[in-house]
């Protein structure tokens, strides 16, 4: 039996009048309690992010204008920081050399991840043994990745360079003892880690391509090649998009294969901004100088994604 107070609810709805007080007092309750229930949920990971994240990228920021060793108090120095930095051949190196890094990675990241997502699409015997073969290396320890293709990269007497030799190459790279071709070790080996983890992604999105896109491009004649110029790659223009973004910022902050493939060397040949600014800040405690490094890389690897969501906008239109 409903009660007095319901049925002068349900009236005043029917008629578009107002509900008595009593309904808005529980729609009100009831949408605190909501909000409670969402912020319980939001807070313990805003609180580890403002903790270990937001707090110490504003003191970064600070720090770059500031000379700072850990032992005495902070002094501000202005610019002297990116001064420094200008001036410094170590900065220009490493910053050659995750340009480098970074053009070689995201590429061939991106190809491979959508050549093996295009091949593993389809209905073939073992197709989720190979896919999962693919993944695994992006799970596994990275320290493990790093010493297992340095001993396949051993210039005498790694597999590498003995089926190079096989094959009538008689004086094979040196890979990562040599300037020239470390770099190139360390962005194969990072491209066999990554590209099993942006296949994935890949994966997701050919199976929303709806199947008769396909069809009808069959129809019309369209070649292999045509279907998936003209109907695979428009319609994964979403995910490659996310995939460019995630490389980008991976490129660029590359740091613990290189520290442990090659520590930055031979020479400064394989030397990095994110190394660079662990080597300033953690090992010389130049925590000033290291910041303002950081700053830097911040800021191009934001420009670049600005490009990129800029390029992708007017690709919409």
């Amino acid at each position: 039996m409903a009660t007095p107070t319901s049925i002068d609810t349900v009236r005043a709805t029917a008629t578009g009048g107002t509900p008595p007080p009593v309904a808005g007092r529980t729609a009100r309750r009831l949408r605190r309690r909501n909000t409670l229930a969402g912020w319980s949920f939001i807070l313990p990971n805003f609180v580890g992010f403002a903790a270990l994240t937001l707090v110490p990228v504003v003191a970064s920021l600070a720090l770059a204008f500031m000379h700072w060793n850990s032992y005495s108090t902070p002094e501000w120095v202005g610019l002297d920081n990116f001064r420094r930095m200008a001036s410094n051949e170590s900065f220009w190196t490493a910053l050659y050399n995750t340009t480098y890094y970074a053009l070689g990675h995201i590429p061939l990241t991106l190809v491979a991840a959508l050549g093996f997502a295009v091949l593993l699409n389809r209905k073939l015997r073992g197709v989720q043994f190979f896919r999962t073969a693919l993944f695994f290396p992006y799970i596994t320890a990275l320290v493990a990745v790093a010493v297992v293709w340095n001993m396949l990269f051993n210039p005498d007497a790694g597999p590498v360079n003995q089926l190079l030799r096989a094959i009538g190459i008689d004086n094979p790279p040196g890979w990562t003892t040599s300037t020239t071709w470390a770099m190139p070790a360390v962005i194969i080996t990072s491209v066999w880690r990554d590209m099993g983890y942006y296949m994935v992604l890949y994966l997701a999105g050919l199976q929303t391509i709806p199947a008769e896109l396909y069809e009808a491009a069959r129809t019309d004649g369209a070649s292999a090649w045509q279907r998936f110029w003209h109907v695979t790659v428009p319609s994964l223009r979403p995910t490659t998009f996310f995939v460019l973004i995630m490389l980008t910022i991976s490129s660029f902050k590359v740091f613990d294969l290189i520290q442990v493939m090659t520590e930055g060397g031979p020479g400064r040949s394989t030397l990095v901004l994110s190394q660079l600014i662990f080597r300033e800040g953690i090992t010389q405690g130049r925590f000033g100088y290291s910041s303002a490094i950081a700053m830097v890389l911040f800021v191009i690897v934001l420009v670049i994604t600005v490009v990129q969501f800029q390029l992708q906008r007017r690709g919409e239109r």
